[in-house]
């Protein structure tokens, strides 16, 4: 017994030496994560910190961290300070976001279908076609799109913002929306056919129920980068239909840069995103899981 006994110690030191090591190792790319999480976070948490700061304090070099917080900021950027209002900016981005995510998934959805589950011929060529247009560059773009928008009077409206994020977004929509459908399984889809369900029922009640976690990545994706885009509403846009991102740009005048009042228009800007992004953050990682495993 002696004998096994002193056989079976060297034996498993081994593996109890390779489990610590896997631990530490383990806990070295926790560790290691986190600092990487906290880094990406820091710029973001520094600008809140400084939308509580008074102006003299935002602007001091180097900015001080322990100075007296206030809500001057955000007093100002709501109209408090007798400036502008930011509320139909907000209300434009709002607008402007909504309906071109709207309609970007209601032309999204049966075109994925028939690259997807119901192919059409060169399909292939089809999905590169949609890749190629975001090659251009946008500002190539901008001086065909501004003479548009003047000589048919779309200038300064906001229905023009909404066919423009419609384009922008469609090529990206039907991109991921394709991945997501063709997990779709295709005999669902014929019982229901079979049934006498036409197209438009297809889609509605059986296509869009089984692929909604793709969907709603999908609509969080392109209702992001509608609300973030400058370029055009900046250039197309004034007084009417100005959005949230145009209306940042009015803390940079030539008196200086209002730091502390434009990290509070930042976060105010930011939150309806990450709200969004919050309560759709279950439905985001299963629709950007989806057609990861095959």
């Amino acid at each position: 017994m002696s004998a096994s006994t002193a056989t079976s110690v060297p034996a498993s030191a081994p593996a109890d030496a390779a489990a610590r090591r896997a631990r530490r190792r383990s806990a070295a790319l926790g560790v290691a994560a986190w600092v990487v999480g906290i880094g990406f976070c820091l710029p973001a948490l520094w600008m809140v910190l400084t939308s509580f700061h008074a102006e003299a304090d935002a602007a001091t070099n180097p900015p001080s961290v322990a100075a007296a917080l206030t809500l001057d900021g955000y007093r100002t950027f709501f109209g408090g300070g007798g400036g502008p209002t930011p509320w139909p900016p907000l209300v434009n981005s709002l607008a402007a976001s909504f309906f071109s995510t709207v309609l970007v998934l209601l032309l999204a959805l049966p075109a994925a279908y028939a690259l997807s589950i119901r192919r059409v011929r060169k399909w292939t060529d089809v999905m590169f076609f949609f890749l190629s247009t975001k090659m251009l560059p946008v500002v190539a773009g901008l001086l065909p799109v501004y003479l548009f928008a003047k000589n048919t009077g779309l200038l300064d409206n906001i229905w023009l913002l909404v066919l423009l994020y419609t384009s922008m977004n469609l090529p990206i929509a039907v991109w991921m929306m394709q991945s997501f459908l063709a997990d779709v399984p295709v005999s669902i889809i014929e019982a229901a056919q079979v049934d006498g369900a036409r197209l438009p029922t297809v889609l509605r009640r059986v296509v869009a129920p089984v692929a909604g976690p793709g969907i709603a990545a999908t609509a969080l994706i392109c209702f992001i980068f509608s609300w973030n885009e400058l370029l055009f509403a900046r250039v197309l846009t004034g007084v009417v239909a100005g959005t949230a991102p145009v209306h940042l740009t009015t803390f940079v005048t030539s008196q200086g840069l209002f730091l502390a009042q434009l990290c509070a228009a930042s976060v105010v800007v930011s939150l309806p995103v990450l709200v969004a992004g919050y309560a759709a953050q279950d439905k985001l990682v299963q629709g950007l899981s989806l057609g990861a495993v095959k």
